[in-house]
């Protein structure tokens, strides 16, 4: 146990001297992983670039399928997503050491779902929707890090998982 409480916590000091801040003015990031749904499991993709020393703007598309149940009938659903997000990042703010990226915004997305059984009229889209989103990363160097990210008012209602590479 003693072995290992000092592995980790070399390990920590070791990431935090090859850490850096989130992303600079033109710098951008990739974001990818999964989400959190009662709809099926979104996998996600996204890009962000810096705009200003605690501002970044961005898009993501999302992609899911699910089945259900209704009536001894299986549907199969498909849903794809396109969104815009901006995000004020709150390192400077709060002096949020450098290997952390603390951050919230807001997005403005359209989806569009489709079944595939065609005895069910459950194709469509969602017209433009507005959600917001709190989240962080922690970097283990200077372009791999992790994020999780909570959101309210998208398809990714419950939030999100995955990893960030900065370019």
């Amino acid at each position: 146990m003693k072995k290992a409480l000092i592995s980790f916590v070399f390990l920590v000091a070791a990431t935090a001297l090859f850490a850096q801040a989130p992303i600079g003015i033109g710098q951008a990031q990739i974001n990818a992983g999964f989400g959190f749904s009662s709809w099926g499991l979104p996998v996600y993709g996204g890009v962000e670039f810096g705009v200003h020393e605690d501002i970044t703007v961005g898009g993501e598309l999302s992609f899911r399928t699910y089945n259900d149940t209704y009536l001894d009938d299986n549907y199969g659903h498909t849903i794809v997503g396109i969104s815009a997000n901006g995000n004020y990042h709150f390192n400077t703010l709060l002096d949020i050491p450098e290997e952390w990226d603390v951050y919230a915004g807001a997005n403005l997305g359209y989806y569009i779902w489709h079944n595939k059984n065609s005895d069910y009229s459950g194709s469509g889209s969602s017209g433009l929707g507005l959600g917001l989103q709190a989240g962080g990363r922690y970097y283990f160097n200077d372009k791999f890090g992790v994020n999780l990210e909570f959101g309210s008012g998208n398809s990714f209602s419950g939030g999100k998982i995955g990893i960030s590479i900065r370019l």
